[in-house]
């Protein structure tokens, strides 16, 4: 999964509001000259304008210099005025004939009505005064930030100095964000506050001298001066200890001594305010379907069912005569199965993604420019942290995506499951697609950095069967990894809905994962806990790779000898990410049209 934002997907907990002045004047001059009926291209510019200023950290990276001075505003004043904006650009699309726009327009303004029309539905619920879930928060934001900052002149440095220096009000907006939660109810759990706990104390604890913020300025290019390079780091350790450092300790202290007393014993979403139709809305927002709760918990049912027969018929493949329960703790205590280092699991990994990479061309028309790297988990993160992530680059900045290992608890991290996991996090997965999104030409900003989860992660668990085809897995014990990792991902469709709408409990939510996967018990722990954390994200994977695998297979039987994997993967991923009942009316009028060759 990409990196998790504590109310979308999984990325940089980005703001989505805005400044009161540039929103006003977006709006009421477009209104001003462009007519009774405005054109379908000044709305999506005056919305990429809107993203531009609610997401400095993407704006920075994409050469906006004043952005590179910010980071995102959550404050109750600014998110107003984002949902104001957010109306008006709403009523302003949904006033446009959009009966006669086709091909890219039609898309357009398909995609973005439903953006933002499921942000104002979500605005209700205020996600503001919870940004942070078992694994990330906006605390994590900064040091996200700076690994994919580059400084190439003394311009940009001293933009990026006086965000240094902003972090402070940054973490204040939060504080009291989530004063303004606890005073009203909508807080975490005690578990999930617990882990904010840990992890800001560990940043509070590091020397300033090794805060991730003044990894770019130890990297300067040669082109400034030795004398100014020096001087500018100076005065980046100088903002850390006399800025960052307070406010990381009182961000510490906050989690310890404010929230963490008043988070809340119940785990599921539902005992929250209004925390059905929470939970009905995000359910809503990361499936991309009408499905309910109990129809979600349902399939999920079915798909265990399936996937565990299909890990039976493998341990029988392996001539083993053990029950499922044995073959488990065989799997999960055979030194054959783990590495023996932190060094040793990345070169694993290495190996992996370029096996994959090297089949590639096979499957796919088109390849993003931007590669990728293997890389840890950073340490003040990894204790609490999944298996592995991955973090998107910046085409602009000249950084790669991340395929993110965590190398820590080795004998928490099976090399049976690492091939999926490659292939899930880098490629043809979360890597390949995101990277061909950000390269996407002549098409708004919003589709080049668009969340769809069941899109992103469906694709992404999509992928882990398809490098079976390249033959990625040599082994019954590799195979069976993949059907262990598929099941992660059904297993999540029973343990949401049970935790977050039928009132599961948190050990009863972790045996579906323990009786019916190879996960390791780290895994699982640290897998429940983000279920509860961050409500209803984990759905979108299973929703959303069925949905794909079913369009193949209706493709593939409809087209017969026309079908072309190169063709229907160009399809999937061309046009940036789509709702599956999007993404499914293009399929199907790609076999109607005989299958042909996707521009």
């Amino acid at each position: 999964m990409p990196i998790p934002a504590a109310r979308s997907r999984k990325r940089p907990i980005l703001s989505h509001a805005m400044g009161a002045g540039l929103a006003l004047m977006l709006l009421s001059s477009a209104g001003a000259w462009a007519g009774p009926v405005e054109d379908l291209q000044v709305v999506l510019s005056d919305y990429d304008h809107l993203l531009n200023q609610n997401d400095p950290i993407g704006a920075a990276q994409r050469g906006d210099l004043a952005a590179a001075k910010r980071w995102p505003d959550d404050s109750p004043a600014a998110v107003k005025e984002r949902v104001q904006a957010i109306t008006r650009l709403r009523d302003r699309l949904a006033a446009l004939p959009a009966a006669g726009l086709s091909g890219q327009d039609a898309l357009n303004h398909a995609l973005l009505l439903r953006k933002l029309t499921l942000d104002l539905e979500g605005a209700r619920f205020d996600e503001e005064r919870m940004p942070f879930n078992s694994d990330s928060g906006f605390f994590y934001v900064a040091s996200y930030t700076a690994g994919s900052t580059r400084l190439r002149n003394e311009v940009e440095v001293q933009a990026y100095l006086a965000r240094i220096a902003a972090l402070p009000d940054y973490y204040a907006t939060n504080i009291a964000n989530m004063r303004r939660g606890l005073k009203t109810g909508f807080v975490q759990p005690k578990l999930v506050a617990e882990a904010a706990v840990r992890m800001t104390r560990t940043l509070a604890d590091m020397k300033a001298d090794e805060n991730a913020l003044l990894e770019p300025l130890k990297s300067l290019p040669a082109t400034i001066p030795a004398a100014q390079r020096q001087a500018f780091l100076a005065n980046g350790q100088k903002l850390v200890t006399d800025k960052v450092k307070p406010a990381e300790i009182a961000l510490a202290d906050f989690f310890a001594k404010e929230y963490l007393p008043k988070a809340r014993a119940s785990l599921g979403a539902s005992s929250l305010p209004e925390g059905k139709a929470y939970y009905a809305y995000r359910v809503k927002r990361e499936t991309t379907t009408e499905m309910s709760p109990d129809q979600v918990f349902d399939l999920g049912r079915s798909e265990i069912a399936r996937i565990r027969a299909a890990m039976d018929g493998i341990i029988k493949e392996t001539g083993f005569t053990v029950d499922f329960k044995a073959f488990l703790a065989f799997l999960r205590t055979s030194p054959e199965f783990y590495a023996t280092s932190r060094e040793q699991l990345l070169e694993k990994s290495s190996r992996l993604a370029k096996r994959i990479d090297d089949r590639l061309p096979e499957y796919f028309s088109l390849l993003p420019r931007l590669p990728y790297g293997v890389r840890p988990v950073p340490a003040e993160i990894e204790e609490g942290y999944t298996s592995g992530r991955y973090h998107p680059g910046s085409p602009e900045q000249g950084v790669a995506g991340g395929l993110m290992i965590n190398t820590s608890h080795l004998t928490m991290r099976p090399l049976y499951e690492l091939p999926a996991l490659v292939a899930h996090e880098g490629v043809p997965g979360h890597h390949l697609q995101i990277a061909l999104a950000q390269e996407l030409q002549g098409v708004p900003q919003f589709r080049r950095q668009e969340d769809i989860t069941a899109y992103i992660e469906g694709w992404a668990l999509y992928t882990e069967q398809l490098v079976a085809e390249m033959g990625l897995y040599t082994t019954p014990y590799e195979r069976f990894g993949m059907l262990s990792m598929e099941m992660w991902r059904a297993c999540r469709l029973v343990m949401d809905v049970g935790i977050h709408w039928k009132g599961m409990g948190r050990e009863e939510a972790a045996s579906c994962l323990r009786d019916n996967s190879a996960l390791a018990e780290k895994n699982i722990q640290s897998e429940t806990d983000r279920y509860i954390g961050w409500p209803a994200q984990a759905l979108g994977y299973k929703i959303g790779q069925l949905k794909i695998s079913e369009l193949r297979a209706r493709a593939e039987r409809a087209l017969g000898p026309k079908f072309d994997i190169k063709q229907f993967h160009a399809l999937m991923l061309n046009d940036g990410p789509m709702p599956m009942t999007m993404l499914e009316q293009r399929i199907n009028g790609w076999i109607a049209a005989g299958g042909g060759k996707v521009p």
